[in-house]
């Protein structure tokens, strides 16, 4: 920059013409604004002082606006201030640029504005500046106003379709996101990085392990270069779908690994439960001159969260402040789950109270260590709390309540459900999903719409028949609803992830293992009933809910019935 600087004063001290001037300035700004080695702030200043900037330095310093370390909505503004003007006129390059610019800090409402002057001055048949829309739309997760611009586009650019793919894969609408996939194939135009990192993302999410298998050979076989991202993308991909041994394989095989390839591996080892692994791994990390983030070390908390660690998540702690990396609240989150689960229910209060501003979140993770320590008055007194900061969240008044039953508080309960009821709250339902032939089905409690549900219950008749030969006897403290034991009995085989598994039974063969993703944390009941249904049915099932991964084999999970 200080070359730079110099060359920047003899342009200003030489009298030279107006037209020369402003063609050496605009260069100047084109290194500031968009050098690895620029400035931006350097080169607002250099715009300023160019006599009538043309459409190239507007371009420059509104394409430089969204390069910064902290994008604001500046880009935006100097595209008004060129509209405000006779002259320059934007162009194609402007219109997507401001674009980015917008889609960087989901600028939603500006973002519609620039698509209002595109209407307005014909810009719509230009696919660079369809595919920037159809980008800005999905990044805003506006979906629906994406695909609409998407459908509008005649020729569809590579661009377009991954923007679309993409955005549909951010929203976790996972079927339509392979569908756009496979519609993209269909008109051979063959897919890039960024299309099958969101394709790939999108397995993930659903723990879709068919699908990124083939999407993984597809790769191979076209002999695609696979870089740092897309690597990481399948290291994470095979985690969050149950195959955490492909992911090791892939992490090993990888060439360079940078901080989020290494932070993706030890947070897939931590949410399987193998927690001295992923110690293990960040120790490797740490050799390896990597510069641990903060997703490194929630992945290395939750791990000893989970492996009852608490003397190595105190240390791993103080290792991370050591390092200045400023602790966020799910770090704080990870701390109290630690000692709630090491039983320093006290300690971890007390750690609560000492978190700058405590939000929800910590509230909520130590409401759960009471109601797994079934420690009621002290639940109840953070649950008011929970109710100030959050009056409308269901999940804290179902925490509440899952305790009550627990302890056969029935009026408790009951009161707990009236005020739910009054202030027009609902219970999140429970959903899970599985796999089958590429196409994602979902199961809600209680939800019979699905076309093949009269043989999912037959499947459930047998199954019911074959656990109760066996001897289980169900667990109804796990139906919060004061009525008998039979409906209770009635409505646990209604449970979505019971729904998924029969129909994973109905649909696969062993030693095909069964797959499948719920949203919320599965019931003791459940547990209990997938591990006789691995065992007399010889099959493995391998469920991921929102807190971890659970193996069942043969009778019994890998995470020890501690989750």
């Amino acid at each position: 920059m200080f070359i730079l600087s110099q060359i920047h004063a003899r342009i200003l001290t030489h009298l030279l013409p107006l037209s020369t001037v402003s063609f050496l300035l605009s260069k100047v700004l084109s290194f500031s604004a968009l050098s690895p080695l620029g400035n931006f702030a350097y080169a607002r200043k250099v715009f300023s002082q160019i006599p009538n900037p043309g459409v190239f330095a507007y371009n420059t310093i509104i394409r430089g606006g969204s390069y910064t370390k902290t994008p604001s909505k500046e880009p935006f503004y100097f595209y008004k201030r060129m509209l405000t003007r006779a002259y320059p006129t934007p162009n194609t390059f402007t219109i997507a640029f401001v674009l980015k610019a917008c889609s960087s800090i989901i600028a939603l409402e500006e973002g519609q504005q620039v698509h209002a002057c595109i209407l307005r001055s014909g810009y719509t048949l230009s696919p660079y500046v369809q595919s920037s829309l159809v980008n800005f739309y999905a990044k805003c997760e506006e979906i629906t106003l994406a695909r609409k611009v998407f459908d509008e586009i005649t020729e569809r650019n590579l661009v377009s379709w991954s923007a679309m793919i993409t955005g549909y894969a951010r929203v976790g609408m996972v079927n339509e996101t392979f569908s756009v996939f496979r519609e993209m194939q269909g008109v051979g135009i063959e897919p890039d990085e960024v299309s099958l990192v969101g394709v790939i993302s999108a397995c993930a999410m659903a723990g879709a392990l068919d699908i990124g298998k083939w999407i993984h050979t597809y790769i191979n076989k076209r002999k695609l270069d696979i870089d740092l991202e897309l690597n990481t993308a399948l290291v994470n991909m095979y985690a969050k779908c149950g195959y955490i041994e492909k992911a090791k394989e892939i992490f090993d095989e990888m060439p360079v690994k940078d901080s989020k390839a290494w932070s993706s591996m030890i947070v897939g080892l931590a949410i399987h439960g193998l927690a001295q692994d992923a110690l293990d791994m960040f120790t490797r990390m740490e050799e390896a001159k990597a510069k641990p983030n903060h997703v490194t070390f929630i992945g290395v908390l939750s791990a000893c969260a989970r492996g009852g660690l608490v003397s190595e998540g105190k240390r791993h702690w103080s290792r991370m402040l050591e390092l200045g990396i400023e602790p966020s609240m799910e770090h704080y989150g990870c701390m109290v789950d630690l000692l709630c689960r090491g039983g320093l229910v006290d300690e971890a209060y007390n750690f609560a109270l000492s978190t700058p501003s405590p939000n929800a979140v910590i509230w909520r993770t130590l409401l759960v260590g009471y109601k797994r320590n079934q420690m009621l008055q002290q639940a109840e007194m953070v649950a008011e709390r929970l109710f100030e900061l959050e009056p409308l969240n269901a999940e804290n008044y179902i925490i509440l309540s899952n305790l009550y039953a627990t302890v056969s508080e029935w009026e408790k309960m009951s009161h707990v459900r009236k005020k739910m009821k009054e202030k027009g709250i609902k219970a999140v339902p429970g959903c899970t999903s599985i796999e089958i032939d590429g196409f994602v089905h979902e199961f809600v409690m209680g939800d019979w719409s699905h076309p093949e549900a009269e043989e999912i219950k037959r499947i459930l008749k047998n199954v019911s028949a074959r656990i109760h030969s066996t001897g289980y006897e169900p667990r109804v403290s796990s139906v919060l609803h004061y009525v008998d034991d039979e409906e209770k009995e009635n409505s646990l085989f209604e449970h979505s992830e019971r729904l998924a598994i029969a129909y994973g039974l109905l649909k696969t063969k062993a030693p095909a293992a069964i797959r499948i993703v719920k949203n919320l944390t599965v019931c003791e009941d459940c547990h209990e009933v997938t591990k006789i249904i691995s065992r007399v049915y010889n099959r493995e099932i391998i469920v991921r809910d929102r807190v971890r991964f659970h193996k069942f084999v043969n009778g019994t999970c890998s995470c020890n019935d501690h989750w």
